[in-house]
């Protein structure tokens, strides 16, 4: 299907997306009787991806990606999915599933990681002694909003690893796909480049089945500009069409240039 993104996608009301991401931050985060921060998650799965992993899927994002792989009924109604969790229960439900599988790599997926601060710096206090590499999986977005966010995780540079997805290659493909106001796309250029100067390893992962040819070429122009280091690694991420990111496709009139069924994914993007 190669068509530009419809002019249809667009919405004159904008939202702001660190705004957002607060809001649902109450709905999926509370605190405890002793204090700590509980966040809600949907489930915990063996997946294919980095070569086999345990993922926590947490539920809440601040920004409405129309391509999005997560259900509908996790997207749209975050109060009333999955079920809260300590830090300490995730960590152990983490460990378990990969000692049983005898796999070696952790992460948090799903919705947005970084909501919820507090429980995710210690999630990783109580992972640091096990000797797992942890992927941190996000649109970046409080990443770019708190400068001090990247030097609390930089405490767990030993094991941790950050995959900052771009949504597009720019800020007009950004607010198209995801609502947001275009500055969104800013905070996750600067999620990037507050990682790095933290020593934080960390990626650039790039939706890029809605950009047209060369377009991804002025975003690579941009990372080098902001640091050599994240043109090395960066990783092209492309459409999967689940049935209900075909319909969600369709209700938005959104077109695009690539994409895969589930069961034709190519090695390179698993």
């Amino acid at each position: 299907m190669k068509k530009v993104l419809s002019r249809s996608s667009e919405t004159s009301h904008y939202y702001d997306p660190v705004e957002r991401h607060l809001a649902i931050e109450k709905l999926v985060t509370r605190r405890n009787p002793v204090g700590q921060q509980e966040k809600k998650y949907y489930r915990v799965r063996p997946a294919r991806w980095y070569g086999g992993i345990v993922t926590a899927d947490c539920t809440g994002c601040g920004l409405l990606c129309k391509f999005c792989w997560v259900a509908d009924e996790v997207m749209f109604h975050p109060a009333t999915m999955g079920k809260f969790y300590t830090p300490e229960r995730m960590a152990v439900s983490l460990v378990a599933l990969a000692k049983k599988k005898e796999l070696t790599q952790l992460r948090v997926s799903g919705g947005e990681p970084t909501i919820g601060k507090p429980h995710l710096l210690e999630l990783l206090h109580n992972l640091q002694n096990h000797r797992y590499k942890f992927i941190l999986e996000t649109n970046g977005i409080l990443l770019g909003a708190d400068g001090d966010y990247a030097k609390d995780l930089a405490k767990y540079s030993d094991f941790i690893h950050v995959r900052v997805s771009l949504k597009g290659c720019n800020e007009q493909e950004f607010a198209v796909l995801t609502g947001s106001k275009k500055e969104g796309f800013q905070l996750q250029l600067k999620a990037l480049q507050n990682l790095m100067r933290a020593g934080v390893g960390c990626h650039p992962s790039v939706m890029s089945s809605f950009s047209p040819k060369g377009r991804l070429s002025g975003l690579t122009k941009r990372l080098r500009e902001m640091d050599p280091r994240l043109t090395q690694e960066i990783e092209i991420e492309e459409l999967i069409l689940y049935p209900h990111v075909v319909k969600r496709l369709k209700k938005y009139g959104l077109a695009y240039y690539i994409a895969h069924t589930p069961d034709r994914i190519p090695p390179d993007q698993i």
